[in-house]
């Protein structure tokens, strides 16, 4: 992928483009009221809300996670005793080489 570079703003990292739909000036008037400072700037309203959105999807991961290994350690152990002693070696040795 190459990037633009302007005379005017030289930059080698990427630019997006983004068309104001219905949706997205409802996110920047949310975002002018939550950060009522940068209001009239939606460059800087978007960079908040992108800020934010990473770290939501973030702490959903981290959660997501922590719930994982919950369960995990919850059920650890859950099946001991299920199969009688070598019950593993016999159903290997059914098995073809």
């Amino acid at each position: 992928m190459q990037c633009y570079t302007s005379p005017t703003m030289p930059t080698k990292r990427h630019r997006h483009m983004l068309t104001e739909t219905d949706e997205v000036t409802e996110a920047l008037e949310a975002a002018a009221r939550q950060w009522p400072d940068d209001a009239g700037k939606p460059g800087k309203l978007l960079l908040h809300l992108v800020h934010t959105g990473r770290e939501a999807i973030e702490a959903r991961e981290t959660a997501e996670t922590a719930a994982r290994r919950r369960a995990v350690a919850e059920t650890s152990g859950a099946l001991t005793g299920t199969f009688p002693e070598g019950y593993l070696a016999e159903l290997r040795g059914d098995w073809p080489e």
